[in-house]
């Protein structure tokens, strides 16, 4: 992309640098949203505008084969210079962390690598920044694995059988019905026969956990019902756990970006969660009404940046987008919010109307696969 030579100058000067050395040729590389192949001249990048960005590679095969993608979050200071070293051996990024006195070296020696940096793509960055502008310094911190490297394919080691991960959230009844089940004794056998794995310490995302229960301690059975129906109470206790509250619409964008650009399906998983709360909220939108107006914004730029595998045939009732988007305006619409988060809600809804021909009248008729069976019964 041309960009004004002004500009251009002025990101060569402030830009940061970061330079990635014996990578090997055509391996897979990019920051942000771009992509490269590498080339035997490939020495990093240049004129990365300061602020956060995601770096992300991946080892390719002499065949041609690529291996999952990995990558990091990293917030360039102005005209920061940044080295990283190629693992040949582990096919991945090394251990090595330059010296302050190699990192002056480089510097002053910018200009004579400047051939072989390749300029930071800046047709990308307001789509960048509009995507990642509520996460914050302290969040990546907080949510990155301990080892700093996001990977699309979760490490696994070998671990005892008491200590291999077990399914969570499963019910006594389901419990019970698996146990009755023939095809479940297939199951447990070929799962006895399975390696005992688990992730491997350091290496995964740490996500904001949900509260085991959705209701608070001494519950009535009415205030569990009414808690099923409203997830207020898990948002107040997700929402106390941030700091400011607004860092929770933060995580979702995290999320977001691990997903779109890192390819985990496990921050996908947690995106969908977290959008799963927010739309099963009623209560809680007026006392959140600013996060609520955040949410609006940031789920209308990640419908528009989604993958569209991702969002199954809405005829078959199974777009979990449009059904989380239709309890959300719902909810918005039955809410004490104020008029202009309404007003919000009902522009986003002709967006997605507009954009995907979707179908939000009569929100406050049951969802076809969730409404009542009527049987006619005869003499009756």
């Amino acid at each position: 992309m041309e960009i004004d030579q002004e500009l251009a100058k002025t990101l060569f000067e402030e830009g940061g640098v970061f330079i990635f050395l014996d990578v090997p040729k055509e391996t897979e590389f990019g920051i942000d949203f771009q992509l490269w192949n590498t080339n035997e001249n490939f020495r990093g990048i240049k004129m990365i505008p300061p602020g956060l960005h995601y770096i992300f590679y991946s080892s390719v095969s002499r065949t041609g084969d690529v291996a999952p993608r990995s990558g990091f979050f990293y917030n360039f200071r102005k005209g920061e210079v940044v080295v990283r070293k190629w693992d040949a051996k582990e096919e991945d990024l090394s251990d090595y962390k330059a010296t302050e006195e190699e990192i002056a070296s480089f510097r002053r020696n910018i200009r004579t690598m400047d051939n072989f940096l390749a300029c930071y793509p800046f047709d990308i960055y307001a789509k960048w920044v509009s995507l990642t502008e509520n996460i914050s310094d302290k969040q990546i911190t907080k949510l990155i694995p301990l080892s700093g490297i996001v990977r699309s394919a979760l490490e696994l080691q070998g671990c005892s059988d008491a200590d291999r991960p077990r399914q969570e959230n499963t019910s006594p009844v389901e419990v019970k019905k698996r146990k009755r089940s023939s095809t479940s004794c297939v199951d447990d056998t070929e799962d006895s026969l399975l390696p005992k794995m688990k992730i491997k310490g350091g290496t995964e995302l740490r996500f904001t956990d949900f509260p085991e229960k959705h209701y608070p301690e001494g519950s009535t059975p009415s205030d569990i019902t009414q808690h099923s129906l409203d997830s207020s109470y898990i948002l107040e206790c997700m929402i106390c756990k941030y700091e400011p509250p607004s860092d929770i619409v933060g995580e979702l964008e995290f999320c977001f970006i691990c997903f779109l650009v890192g390819h985990s399906l496990e921050a996908f998983e947690q995106w969908r969660k977290l959008i799963h709360l927010f739309c099963s909220c009623e209560s809680a939108i007026t006392k959140y009404r600013r996060i609520y107006h955040m949410l609006l914004n940031v789920l209308k730029l990640h419908i528009s940046e989604i993958p569209e595998e991702f969002l199954a045939d809405i005829v078959s009732n199974n777009n979990f987008f449009y059904l989380e988007m239709r309890e959300l305006f719902r909810n918005i619409g039955n809410s004490n919010a104020d008029g202009e988060l309404k007003s919000r809600a009902n522009r986003f809804k002709e967006f997605l109307t507009e954009k995907f021909s979707w179908n939000f009248e009569h929100l406050d008729s049951e969802d076809e696969e969730d409404a009542p069976v009527i049987v006619s019964i005869d003499g009756y």
